[in-house]
């Protein structure tokens, strides 16, 4: 979601009880349009994941009721993601064998185990770590992701029954499109079809007044609509494709079963522990670092403490049966842009949440789920679109070999692959294009800090591999007012888009707190591309 959000600098709104009598009427009306985003969004990623959908709900619920309390970040929105819907459906499919009930439950296990991680995590303060992985493997990661949503939900977005696409890999299932297209329910399809044509021109109305409205809830009233005109409700008629959402119960009982932590099912419960820790911090971490960049009022999340509470809500929902949570991106943006202020934004979508799927679930048995299949394929295609493709090109010819490297990858294989192979890509690229071996994990890097004056020479190469180390001597600086960072890159060999786009983090983060923050000694080094934070080497390299 491109969101640009007026920057304020007068005024820093108060937290706790102070900053909820400050702020609680924009908060309320901001938490309530996050709401209506909510809702929809919630429902269809709990159904693309093999969850039952009401269950997307209760853990949205979870992460405004309870995690707005112990967040370390004020404007984000925790609930389920569509990033994680890969992830889901996989374990509930491996666990079960076939058995969804079974598969849900089992996964409920696994999901615990992870947020248990998770708090560790963050107790361990290892949030930093996230700058460990190139950003393009990690856009390239997320746009398989959107790929892989994409080719599963065009088939349900065109009436084409589930049990048809059981099994089949991503690759496989964009290969069934043209069969899909040429066997489609056009009742189905024409609900499909109308609400990705209401999602992808919505925003280009130009009315701010209507654009207030949440798309995808016009899409959920249009759908009813037309479903209750299709008679999507006569089961003789549609008996194959079940084309209306079966949310499930609404209630807090306990779902986990823990039996997947034994016999047969431990390696596959133990590679999802892997991926829900790794996948699902990784995507909080980032939407933690974004949504810093675009509060107005210029606040720094604690995102170690921000992981720790995201593992306390995965914790507690899945144990209820409920998806896992992250902090998501574009509900937070989304809130920034409504006005909300406060944690209690969080809070009161979380609430309002609660009102729907006790006042609504009449009316949720109405939603086709064409409806939730276009919403999810819209998502998608904001994760892989073109202009994903144009940005990696633009930063530089070698970013996107490695943005579609991992895609590749990821697509033929798994996530936790895919980005491994994306890493050890760059690091190849790297290597070839003269990076020195001995600095890959050592940037042979001096601070000298005089008073309030700090340089930082880096002697060797400035790489993600190695970021880490450049990192720990950054931090070591205090970011207040009166302090002079200079970095000295000379004498570095390499210095790669990762740590541009870091350093120019720092260089804002400094200049907020009333500091100096300056990268020198780059004229030496040539661009990878014409982009300003493009990777850097030495035109001479030693």
């Amino acid at each position: 979601m491109n969101t640009q959000v007026k920057p304020i600098t007068h005024f820093v709104p108060a937290k706790g009880l102070a900053g909820f009598k400050e702020n609680w009427q924009s908060d309320l009306l901001s938490g309530f349009l996050v709401s209506l985003i909510a809702l929809p969004l919630s429902l269809g990623i709990a159904s693309a994941s093999n969850f039952p959908p009401i269950m997307g709900v209760l853990t949205a619920i979870i992460g405004g009721l309870v995690v707005a309390f112990f967040a370390g970040s004020e404007p984000t929105i925790k609930g389920p993601a569509a990033g994680l819907i890969v992830i889901v459906a996989g374990c509930v499919d491996e666990l079960g064998k076939g058995d969804n009930d079974l598969g849900w439950k089992l996964a409920l296990g696994v999901i615990v185990a992870a947020g248990v991680v998770q708090v560790l995590m963050g107790m361990l303060k290892v949030a930093k770590l996230a700058d460990f992985f190139p950003l393009s493997a990690v856009h390239g990661m997320l746009a398989a992701i959107g790929i892989i949503i994409m080719s599963k939900q065009l088939h349900l977005a065109v009436g084409i029954a589930p049990s048809e696409l059981k099994g089949k890999e991503p690759l496989e299932l964009i290969a069934m499109v043209p069969h899909s297209l040429s066997h489609m329910e056009w009742h189905v399809a024409v609900i499909g079809i109308v609400s990705l044509i209401i999602l992808f021109t919505w925003p280009n109305i130009k009315s701010a007044a209507v654009k207030r409205v949440p798309s995808a809830l016009v899409v959920l009233v249009v759908a009813v609509a037309l479903g209750l005109y299709f008679h999507l409700s006569d089961t003789k008629l549609y008996s194959a494709i079940k084309p209306l959402v079966n949310p499930g119960e609404f209630k807090l009982s306990y779902n986990a079963d823990f039996g997947a932590w034994s016999g047969d099912s431990l390696p596959i419960a133990l590679k999802y522990l892997a991926m829900f820790a790794l996948i699902g911090t990784l995507e909080s971490l980032l939407t933690g670092k974004a949504i810093d960049l675009l509060d107005p009022y210029k606040r720094k999340s604690n995102l170690s403490k921000d992981l720790t509470a995201v593992g306390i809500g995965n914790i507690g929902a899945a144990l209820l049966g409920g998806i896992p949570m992250i902090s998501e991106v574009a509900r937070s943006s989304a809130n920034l842009t409504n006005g909300g202020k406060t944690r209690w934004a969080n809070f009161f979508h979380g609430g309002f949440l609660l009102l729907f799927v006790v006042a609504l679930v009449p009316l949720i048995k109405l939603v086709p789920v064409a409806a939730l299949s276009a919403i999810l394929i819209a998502v998608g295609f904001r994760l892989a679109a073109p202009k994903e493709f144009r940005h990696m090109y633009h930063t530089g010819a070698e970013q996107l070999i490695v943005f579609v490297i991992t895609i590749i990858a990821t697509l033929t294989t798994d996530l936790l692959i895919g980005i491994a192979v994306g890493i050890i890509t760059k690091l190849i690229i790297q290597l070839v294009l003269g990076l020195p071996l001995k600095y890959l994990f050592n940037p042979d890097q001096e601070l000298v800090s005089n008073g309030s004056h700090h340089i930082l020479t880096i002697n060797g190469a400035a790489v993600f591999t190695n970021y880490l180390s450049i990192k720990k001597q950054l931090d070591s600086i205090p970011q207040e007012a009166g302090q002079h960072v200079t970095v000295d890159l000379h004498h570095a060999q390499y210095v790669d888009h990762t740590v541009m786009e870091n350093l120019h983090n720092y260089e804002r983060d400094f200049q907020l707190a009333g500091g100096d923050f300056h990268v020198i000694n780059l004229d030496e080094h040539k661009p990878m591309s014409a982009h300003p934070l493009a990777a850097r080497r030495k035109r001479v390299l030693a």
